[in-house]
């Protein structure tokens, strides 16, 4: 499969790498093309990797995934183009923390409304998934904890895109938790502050949600 990345930071490449450790094709894209740390990841990460525009990564990817900063999803987008993504899967890892006060960061979208509904609404006609938004980068792929996997908790209104996300969630070593529609980003953006302010209280970001059943 063909995935495109939006983003050239610690989320993007460690998804990208993970994309490519399963034996995906993986465009990192940014708003220039001759991007130092896209060219540097994708020679680091091998033949499968290679860098574009947010254009050229929206145009190659089957599947692309939002890894930009979350307060700066509607630029990116626009230049990667919507009319790009159309009828695509497009898998919103963002969270809109503002950390102009410093830490914690504060969420710059809340209450009845979030980043990832945002994010639809910009691509009327893709498939908005927001997954991934709930840990840290260095546990995305594979992720090892005593105690079985963790879970990673999604939403989107595409119930064949969601079964998409889900598989790819599985192969990245995750158990999947599907809490509804698009709106649920309120949530799971807000549990990203949980997750937050839970590594401040105990220092230390190696943690990972899962949800117990009986």
């Amino acid at each position: 499969m063909r995935v495109g990345i939006l983003g050239t930071g610690d989320v993007g490449k460690a998804l990208g790498k993970g994309f490519v450790t399963l034996g995906h094709d993986v465009k990192m894209g940014s708003r220039d093309a001759k991007n130092e740390k896209a060219l540097a990841w994708a020679k680091e990460v091998g033949a499968k990797a290679s860098a574009g525009t947010f254009a050229d990564a929206a145009s190659f990817g089957e599947i692309v995934i939002l890894a930009t900063l979350g307060v700066a999803n509607e630029s990116a987008l626009k230049m990667a183009g919507p009319e790009k993504l159309r009828g695509k899967v497009v898998v919103d890892t963002t969270n809109p923390l503002d950390f102009s006060a410093g830490m914690p960061p504060k969420l710059a979208v809340s209450g009845n409304d979030s980043a990832g509904e945002r994010v639809q609404r910009l691509l009327p006609d893709a498939q908005v998934v927001k997954a991934f938004n709930t840990v840290g980068n260095p546990f995305m792929f594979r992720p090892s904890f005593p105690g079985g996997p963790p879970d990673m908790f999604f939403c989107g209104n595409n119930d064949d895109a969601k079964k998409q996300v889900a598989a790819l969630l599985k192969d990245f070593g995750w158990g999947v938790v599907d809490v509804g529609g698009i709106e649920s980003s309120r949530y799971l953006e807000a549990m990203c502050m949980v997750w937050v302010l839970s590594a401040i209280r105990t220092n230390n970001w190696n943690q990972a949600f899962k949800l117990l059943r009986k």
